[in-house]
């Protein structure tokens, strides 16, 4: 019973840190969003509602990304908080040992993760398409778009008053392969079609290769065709690496469509290996945050072992970036790429884990 008691403390205060450190990271993704937006529109007639509202959009994704960092600063500050109280001392005395209280915040950190996974990454995917999609209507881009799907690669294109429709079977390297466009003037009356085998487009004058182009009734057939448009390779690249704005049910229809557009699928199983992996991530990085307080003589330094927590943060944030990076241009094995950090955190937390039960 007192057990449970105990327990239910830890969950509680746990809970309530995790809460207060998540509004502080929360603020400041609002500012510096906002900072970011101010400036987006500054050439833009717009009133001041729409920087904050687009910041309250974008937000949440950010606190996704930093989550695992949010645990971690969170169990600094909870084993802080339990010594300056003598909490420890008193938990030891109900046999509740250190091994115990860390082990209770770890598997909350585990369950917890499962439910970020299918509930806030849910709502904060859902936030970023809409930022996404009502942000284009500002920008000078928004006479264009692309789109992969089932039927294909599809682009519409807006330039010199000429409206394009341009669908592709499959793109192979920087070659769309199978085309088919389809122009018109500024009031869709028809102009020409083309079709070609193959259109090169790293750059933004794509050249079509051996184009049949039908016209007024007529049909003729040429060597080469130059045409401008608003996208290259990189452009089209781009344009499909931002998949936080999609939900786990439409990543997965997005590779179905990358698969038979014969489209690279490395960047979304990287993605999907991220978020899938959330929850032993945020288990780690409570089981490591915790074993660096309960090693550390944290009641003479608060605020270095603060800074020590955010130091930390930065070096396996980018060797978590790294390493997805060496996994996306195939280096090494997609999955290896994600796990091999945590991997590394669990030998390190395993280690300082048989140190914190020696003493």
């Amino acid at each position: 019973m007192i057990f449970n008691t105990s327990k239910k403390y830890i969950l509680n205060s746990f809970s309530k840190i995790l809460v207060e450190v998540t509004l502080v990271f929360f603020a400041l993704s609002l500012i510096t969003n906002l900072l970011q937006e101010i400036t987006f529109f500054k050439d833009s007639n717009v009133s001041g509602f729409y920087p904050i509202f687009f910041a309250f959009l974008n937000a949440p994704s950010i606190i996704m990304d930093l989550l695992p960092f949010i645990f971690l600063i969170s169990t600094q500050i909870f084993f802080i908080k339990l010594s300056e109280k003598n909490e420890l001392f008193i938990f030891k005395y109900t046999g509740l040992t250190n091994i115990k209280i860390l082990g209770t915040i770890v598997f909350f950190s585990f369950f917890l993760g499962i439910i970020l996974i299918f509930g806030f990454y849910s709502f904060s995917s859902k936030l970023k398409s809409h930022y996404l999609e009502i942000k284009n209507n500002f920008t000078v881009d928004k006479k264009y778009l692309a789109v992969i799907t089932s039927n294909g690669f599809w682009i519409k294109d807006e330039i010199n008053e000429t409206v394009s429709l341009t669908n592709a079977e499959k793109i192979n390297n920087n070659l769309l392969i199978n085309v088919s466009i389809v122009q018109f003037d500024n009031n869709f009356n028809l102009l020409r079609s083309i079709d070609s085998k193959e259109v090169d487009i790293n750059t933004k004058e794509w050249i079509v290769k051996n184009p049949v182009i039908s016209k007024n009734n007529s049909t003729e057939k040429v060597e080469s065709l130059i045409l401008k448009s608003n996208f290259d390779l990189e452009k089209i690249n781009n344009l499909f690496s931002n998949l936080t704005s999609m939900s786990l049910l439409k990543i997965n229809e997005l590779k179905k469509d990358y698969f038979l557009l014969g489209y690279s699928t490395v960047d979304i199983r990287v993605y999907e290996h991220k978020i899938y992996s959330l929850p032993i991530y945020l288990a780690i990085m409570t089981l490591l945050s915790g074993i660096i307080m309960l090693n550390s003589k944290y009641k003479k330094s608060k605020i270095l072992n603060i800074i020590l927590g955010i130091l930390l943060s930065v070096v396996i944030y980018y060797g978590n970036y790294f390493s997805s990076l060496l996994g996306s241009n195939g280096k090494i094995p997609i999955i290896l790429s994600i796990w091999l950090p945590l991997i590394v955190l669990m030998i390190i937390s395993t280690i300082g884990l048989v140190r914190l039960n020696e003493k």
